[in-house]
């Protein structure tokens, strides 16, 4: 897919650019909005397989703009696939995942093992992050993580930064069972979902032993400010579940402000605080454990708009779920909020709800005429370039495994948005 240019400014880096980047306190309650419209541009005739166009650019963040070189840029030149770097760890974490859901009572066992049983792991996206993480921070630890065998520390250190790998996938594949009870999905990762083979009851309990699975592993790793992050997670998850479920017919439940903040908590945080929490088992700075959490937020802001986009545009085969699932939930998401801007009329239609399929096809047809999935795709790609510019603004190292781990980050944040399940 061709992606407009976007101008970035020059420095000398891990991929021969800098990217500034802006943080403000309040940062994750802060999210872009464009101030200036986009030029017009020809709308897609249907929503589904339509035919996506670009401008060639973008409106300007923070005072400046960037550029995606695809086939320019040093980082292409060297790209390596992010997922091959950290494999042989990814099959030693799968199955001490597979021992760690281990229970007693036989059902409750299946329920627990059921997404992480070879096959069905899924695409394992986040614990590939955290360890990329885990070796890209590999650079000047302060003391007192310094004192001791060198290697014995760094084999304990990199042992319990796995940890957070586990733990977050555990907390992921929880949250799963549970969306999945609420939303009434009956498919999942190309499978009948838990709730719908097993029964509700049984998925609720199946997360609820994840959950506590995860709490054991993080208490296991007695660093208070991360217990404290990651439990700040499973609160933000509950909340962001409940801001979903919001009606309709609030104000509120219309606005990109509130999308992008229940975005935010329902999938984000996890992400950003686990990276996070890969910096600080790592002894290092404030400012380094924050453009850890930077990246984090970024691509997982990033993820999550082009899933909205891909419910519309994708099929059920591809996304190994039913295809316009948000929509029928009444869910709304970025590209209908910005069709909503596009069309006030359309926001009669949301407040009418989508049990009927014909308020369905009327909403899918504003958005096929407007640039909803357009102006989606463009913020999409604007988070994932603050998240390569965390990476960028990282301290600098010659250490090469670092510098390609570096490297593979920033590669996903183009994998984020180029993919198509």
């Amino acid at each position: 897919m061709l992606f407009s240019r976007i101008s970035r400014i020059q420095r000398t880096g891990i991929n021969g650019c800098r990217w500034f980047l802006f943080h403000r306190p309040d940062h994750h309650h802060q999210f872009f909005r464009s101030e200036n419209p986009l030029p017009p541009t020809e709308s897609a005739q249907k929503v589904l397989g339509c035919r996506e166009t670009f401008s060639r650019d973008l409106p300007a963040l923070h005072g400046f703009s960037h550029n995606i070189h695809h086939q320019s840029s040093s980082i292409v030149e060297e790209q390596q696939d992010p997922f091959s770097l950290v494999a042989d760890e990814l099959s030693l974490l799968a199955n001490r995942l597979r021992s760690m859901v281990v229970a007693e009572v036989p059902k409750l066992a299946s329920a627990a093992e059921y997404f992480f049983k070879m096959g069905v792991e899924g695409k394992r996206f986040r614990p590939t992050v955290l360890l990329l993480m885990a070796t890209a921070l590999n650079v000047s630890v302060p003391e007192p993580y310094l004192s001791g065998p060198g290697d014995v520390l760094t084999k304990e250190l990199r042992a319990r930064q796995q940890s957070i790998a586990e733990i977050t996938e555990m907390i992921h594949v929880a949250s799963l069972l549970h969306d999945d009870v609420l939303d009434d999905a009956d498919t999942r990762r190309g499978i009948g979902s838990l709730n719908f083979v097993m029964g509700n009851k049984l998925a609720v309990l199946a997360g609820d032993f994840l959950l506590s699975r995860a709490c054991v592993a993080l208490a296991s790793l007695k660093n208070t400010e991360v217990v404290s992050l990651l439990a700040k997670v499973v609160e933000h998850l509950v909340t962001g579940e409940t801001m979903q479920m919001t009606t309709t017919s609030q104000q509120c439940y219309c606005s990109m402000e509130y999308y992008m903040q229940k975005t935010y908590y329902k999938t984000t945080s996890l992400i950003s605080n686990s990276c996070k929490a890969i910096a600080l088992l790592a002894g290092q700075t404030a400012e380094v454990a924050m453009l850890a959490y930077e990246y984090g937020r970024n691509l997982g802001l990033a993820f999550q708009l082009i899933d909205d986009i891909l419910d519309f545009t994708g099929t059920s085969a591809s996304l190994g779920k039913g295809s316009l699932s948000d929509i029928r939930h009444g869910i709304i998401t970025a590209p209908m909020l910005f069709a909503m801007e596009e069309f006030p009329q359309l926001r009669a239609v949301v407040d009418q709800g989508f049990d009927d399929p014909a308020n369905v096809d009327l909403a899918l047809e504003y958005l096929g005429k407007s640039r909803g999935i357009q102006r989606a795709r463009e913020l999409a790609t604007k988070h994932a370039n603050l998240a390569a510019a965390a990476i960028d603004s990282l301290p600098e190292s010659d250490d090469e495994e670092v510098r390609k781990s570096r490297r593979a980050l920033v590669h996903l944040t183009q994998r984020v948005i180029t993919r198509t399940k």
